[in-house]
C-alpha cells in the first residue's frame, strides 16, 4: 500500500514543477535535518540551563517532508510563495521555548544573541500591538552556530543551517495553541467568523493584562516560591541545603537576579555538598569573602543571569579547578573552563 504522505507529495507536485527538486532534496535530507533538531533542543537548553534563565519547557520539532511540500507549492493569487523553498521557508528546524512572563521572553532573547548568531529576529507581538490590535504574540528568532560551536561534534548536523526559535509565556502560548486549532483544525461556520474575531481579541487582551500582573508579582515576591514547578520534599537526613531554602537565601544574596528553575536549586545544592557546605551560615560565610563586583565585570553578562548562575560564578572564582572538578561539574568542564579563564584574567 502506497504511504498517503508520498501520494500526497505526487499530488502536490508535478515534473517540471520548481519546487518538485526543493522537496526532492528536503526529503533526501530529512534524517540528517531530524539529528540537527535535536542536536538544536540540546543548544538552546544548555545555553539557558548554564546561564540560570528560567524557563517552563523547551521542545523542538523538524517539519515533516509532507509539511515541508504543502508549505514550498503554497500560492497567493496563483503566484507560488516561495521561489527559494530551501532557502526561504525559515523554520525547518523548530524549537520553542516557553517561559512564566514576559520579561524572560526578552532575557531569552537577549542571551541567545550573546551566545549564538541571530540572522532575524521579529517580535510578533510587538508588531501586533503597533497595528492597534491583541493578538497573537510570539518573539521569533532565527539562529545559527556560531564559530566556536561550528567545530563541536555535539553540533555536526547543524552546521550550515538555521533554526527558528519561538519565545513566548505560557499564556501566549495557550492563546496560540487555542486560536490555531480552531482555525485551522476545525471548521468555523461562515456565520460565527466575525463573532469569533471579536472572541479571540477580547481573550487576547485579557491575556496580556494576566502576563503584566503575573510579572508584578514575581518582581514583588522574591525568595521562597522561586523557581519553576514544586521543590522536592525534604529526605529526613539528607545533609544537602534543601532547595527552597537556598532559593530564599539566593534571592536575598542577588536581590537583583531572576529566578532560577527549581531542579537547578537542587542541583547546586549538590555541588555544596561536595564541597562540604551544608548550611546557609557555612555559604553565607563563602560568599562574603568574594568579590562580587569583580565577578560581574570579569564576566560581562549580557542578559540578566539567574540566581544559580551568580552562585555558579561566585563558587568558580573562589574554588577554582577544585570547583571544576567535582563530580557534579563532569558534564560541562570545557565550558567551566572557559569562564574560569574570563574570571581568572587580570584586569588590564
Amino acid at each position: 500500500m502506497a504511504d498517503p504522505a508520498e501520494a500526497g507529495l505526487r499530488e502536490t507536485v508535478g515534473p517540471g514543477d520548481p519546487a518538485q527538486a526543493a522537496i526532492a532534496s528536503y526529503a533526501a535530507a530529512h534524517d540528517d535535518l531530524v539529528l540537527a533538531g535535536a542536536e538544536a533542543v540540546r543548544l538552546v537548553t544548555g545555553v539557558l540551563d548554564d546561564a540560570g534563565i528560567n524557563y517552563l519547557t523547551i521542545s523542538g520539532r523538524t517539519k515533516s517532508v509532507a509539511s515541508f511540500a504543502e508549505k514550498a507549492t503554497r500560492s497567493r493569487d496563483g503566484v507560488r510563495l516561495y521561489t527559494d523553498p530551501l532557502r526561504e521557508i525559515g523554520d525547518q528546524l523548530g524549537v520553542r521555548v516557553i517561559t512564566y512572563v514576559r520579561d524572560d521572553v526578552a532575557a531569552v532573547a537577549d542571551l541567545l544573541a550573546d551566545q549564538v548568531v541571530v540572522v532575524d529576529d521579529r517580535d510578533l507581538g510587538r508588531e501586533t500591538a503597533s497595528e492597534g490590535r491583541f493578538g497573537y504574540a510570539s518573539r521569533h528568532l532565527q539562529i545559527a552556530l556560531d564559530a566556536a560551536r561550528e567545530g563541536q561534534p555535539a553540533f555536526a548536523h547543524l552546521v550550515g543551517r538555521n533554526v527558528q526559535v519561538q519565545i513566548r509565556t505560557v499564556l501566549q502560548h495557550a492563546w496560540a495553541e487555542f486560536e490555531h486549532d480552531i482555525r485551522y483544525k476545525g471548521t468555523v461556520p461562515p456565520e460565527h467568523i466575525h463573532d469569533f474575531d471579536r472572541r479571540f481579541t477580547l481573550a487576547a487582551g485579557l491575556l496580556e493584562l494576566a502576563d503584566q500582573e503575573f510579572a508584578t508579582i514575581r518582581d514583588r515576591l522574591r525568595g521562597p516560591v522561586a523557581g519553576s514547578g514544586h521543590a522536592p520534599p525534604a529526605v529526613p537526613d539528607d545533609p544537602r541545603l534543601e532547595a527552597r531554602e537556598l532559593a530564599a537565601f539566593l534571592a536575598g544574596q542577588f536581590a537583583d537576579a531572576g529566578w532560577s528553575r527549581t531542579d537547578h536549586y537542587a542541583w547546586v545544592s549538590g555541588l555544596l555538598l561536595e564541597l562540604g557546605i551544608t548550611s546557609l551560615d557555612e555559604l553565607g560565610e563563602v560568599l562574603r569573602a568574594t568579590d562580587e563586583e569583580a565577578i560581574r565585570t570579569r564576566m560581562d553578562y549580557r542578559y540578566p543571569p539567574g540566581a544559580v548562575r551568580r552562585l555558579d560564578d561566585a563558587l568558580l572564582a573562589t574554588y577554582g579547578e577544585r570547583y571544576v572538578a567535582l563530580h557534579g561539574n563532569a558534564h560541562r568542564v570545557a565550558a567551566l573552563r572557559t569562564r574560569l579563564d574570563k574570571l581568572s584574567a587580570r584586569e588590564a
